[in-house]
């Protein structure tokens, strides 16, 4: 695992040479992501660094690396965790080695297959190849999205990096803000790729490449998804084979010549993994898990059961976060406003793991492909059989109407909260799905930025970005389709982000074995109703634990990776909120309705309604912008798009 970092000439004969100049201050940027040393690689018209974190081939891996006659060099973030057997094929094809490393044989596939070394690798990475001789970049990104990377062009030189911050370094950077994604940034809690907060800076998405050559830039996806609902066996047959490929995938990533552990929450998913790094372990497996105070956000007892099951040595913690000592650090890593709160347990349970361990294994990817979330997945496939009993406008108008009538109160019954559902029968299932991704409703996203709520969800890039993910999938059933968006927007832009930038903050390596390409593109062969049968969520990875983990774990509900929000934002971090965000010197008060958050404030601090994710999504945008005004010295005024 590393950081990595680059300037090309895009058509000049050669580099700014105070752009060159900065290209070690670029580099060290990313320090956190590699500790363990790092290289800057210089020529005429170009320039690569890298920051490494060693884990495979610790004494032979540097970089950037080149091939034999140092005409074609790289960079390289990740892990391949097939570099074994590609190797032995590259060697048959004529290609000598000279070290160990996963790094080296992605060279050398790029030699032998040009831009189609992608379909060759297997793991998690973002690389960038420079060939000298050329003067041509390529540089790739995983097909899961796993690790970042993000470019731009800034005066006649592109810019790529791992994290905004490289970028930022280099004295060509242009700051110029683009806002206009607040309305999606409000909603889902994060901004979607290919956009970032900065006009001129753009994320390489998942499963795309992007070369420069003859001084043209040109884009490319390179892997989706081809093949959904095909797999018809027997459950007990597609079971059996995806033990199997859960078995290989884990296995596959227990090389490391440094300390090896996993995350170990309450839920099936990690377990699950830790099971099968149990049958390869020659010893106890480390696991770490960490729960707050409050019990609805403490999976503590179950990671326990598991772990006393599965033979580990465990580390657990009750941690009471210190928001004040941690805040700028957690918002800092982002480099652009993100405001699923999760991120605070996982950077704990990031520097708790790190204290024992290099690398952990996660249990990420098991909810979006298995249909494991309940609250949506579920709600969505019910909704969906309504909606054939109330075809076409008629029914929609109908339900529309039964939205307008119902009665909607926190107070009532969860029964008869009937609202939401009747909204998304109102609505194509593209939408619905939108609206049950949001985490604030579009119309209260609205209302915060002072827009008219009753305004069109199509006027948002952000709506049919997500809309048209959902659509493109050629799936009859709605709830592959949601899992499909899911893995396409969620995903990539939430929980990888998330997990990739708080685990670095530490300098620790997460593996995910769930998402391993193979068993991604088995999923979505498996049909809902083997995945999710009798609306049974994750039922098809539950018959594969069974058994490995205990039964308590096994039927214990969902409770997620949370953060007590709502208490913070209503208590201890009341004042602070409203200092910053409701002061004379708030970076939001050009962006939002102050008067309308100071109401949404107010009644979430009288315990009149729950308004957390609001008021922590605006904080954080707030925390984000004063972050940026140290550093650059900008202010809002003139700079949104």
């Amino acid at each position: 695992m590393c950081g990595i970092c680059g300037v090309v000439a895009v058509d000049s004969p050669a580099l700014r040479p105070d752009v060159l100049a900065a290209m070690p201050a670029m580099t060290d940027t990313l320090r956190h992501r590699g500790p363990d040393g790092g290289g800057v690689e210089n020529f005429p018209r170009a320039s690569l660094g890298q920051r490494r974190l060693a884990i495979i081939d610790r004494a032979g891996g540097r970089q950037p690396m080149t091939n034999e006659d140092g005409s074609v060099w790289i960079v390289f973030n990740g892990e391949v965790y097939n570099h074994h057997g590609l190797r032995r094929r590259l060697e048959d094809r004529g290609h000598r080695f000279r070290t160990s490393s996963d790094t080296e044989a992605i060279l050398h596939a790029f030699e032998e297959y040009g831009a189609g070394c992608v379909d060759h690798l297997e793991g998690m990475f973002a690389f960038a190849i420079y060939d000298a001789k050329r003067h041509d970049l390529f540089i790739a990104r995983d097909r899961l999205g796993k690790k970042p990377l993000f470019w731009g062009i800034f005066d006649g030189v592109l810019h790529f990096g791992s994290e905004i911050k490289a970028l930022a370094a280099s004295p060509a950077f242009d700051d110029t803000l683009d806002l206009s994604g607040l309305e999606g940034y409000l909603s889902l809690g994060y901004l979607l790729a290919p956009r970032t907060p900065y006009r001129h800076v753009q994320k390489l998405e998942p499963g795309h490449w992007l070369r420069l050559s003859r001084g043209q830039v040109v884009t490319h996806k390179y892997w989706d998804i081809e093949e959904f609902d095909t797999d018809h066996r027997p459950s007990e047959e597609i079971a059996s084979e995806l033990e199997s490929r859960l078995r290989s995938a884990v296995h596959e990533r227990l090389e490391s010549e440094v300390p090896l552990g996993a995350f170990l929450s309450g839920g099936i998913d990690s377990a699950l993994t830790v099971s099968f790094m149990a049958d390869a372990a020659s010893q106890n497996v480390v696991t770490t898990s960490v729960g707050f105070g409050e019990l609805a956000h403490n999976e503590l007892d179950a990671a326990a059961m598991s772990a006393r099951h599965l033979g580990t040595t465990h580390y657990p913690e009750v941690v009471t976060p210190q928001l004040d000592r941690i805040l700028d650090r957690v918002v800092g890593s982002f480099d652009e406003p993100f405001a699923d709160a999760s991120a605070i347990p996982t950077f704990y349970v990031s520097a708790m793991a790190r204290r024992h361990v290099t690398v952990a294994l996660s249990g990420d990817g098991g909810d979006e492909m298995f249909a494991g979330y309940s609250f949506r997945y579920v709600p969505h496939a019910l909704e969906s059989r309504a909606a054939r009993l109330l075809p076409g406008r008629a029914g929609r108008a109908l339900a529309a109407f039964g939205a307008r009538v119902w009665p909607r109160s926190p107070s009532l019954p969860r029964a008869l909260r009937l609202g939401r559902t009747l909204d998304n029968l109102s609505v194509d299932r593209a939408t619905a799905y939108y609206n049950d991704l949001c985490f604030m409703r579009p119309w209260e996203a609205r209302s915060i930025l002072g827009l008219d709520p009753a305004g069109s969800p199509a006027d948002n890039a952000t709506f049919n970005t997500v809309t048209d993910a959902y659509r493109a999938c050629p799936s009859t059933d709605d709830v592959q389709r949601a899992e499909y968006a899911d893995m396409k927007i969620y995903l990539p832009n939430d929980p990888l982000v998330k997990v990739d930038r708080m685990s670095m903050a530490h300098s620790l390596e997460v593996r995910c074995p769930l998402l391993d390409r193979r068993i991604v593109e088995f999923a979505f062969r498996v049909p809902v109703s083997t995945k999710m049968p009798q609306l049974q969520p994750k039922a098809l990875l539950r018959r594969v634990a069974r058994g490995r983990i205990p039964d308590d774990v096994l039927n214990l509900p969902k409770k997620g990776f949370t953060a007590p929000v709502a208490e913070w934002m209503a208590g201890p971090y009341a004042d602070r909120f409203e200092s910053e965000v409701l002061g004379s010197n708030s970076f939001t008060s050009a962006l939002v309705d102050r008067k309308y958050v100071a109401r949404l404030f107010h009644d979430h601090r009288t315990h009149k309604r729950d308004y957390a994710y609001a008021l922590w999504a605006v904080w954080m945008l707030e925390r984000w912008g004063r972050q940026r005004r140290v550093q650059t010295g900008a202010w809002l005024a003139g700079e949104v798009a």
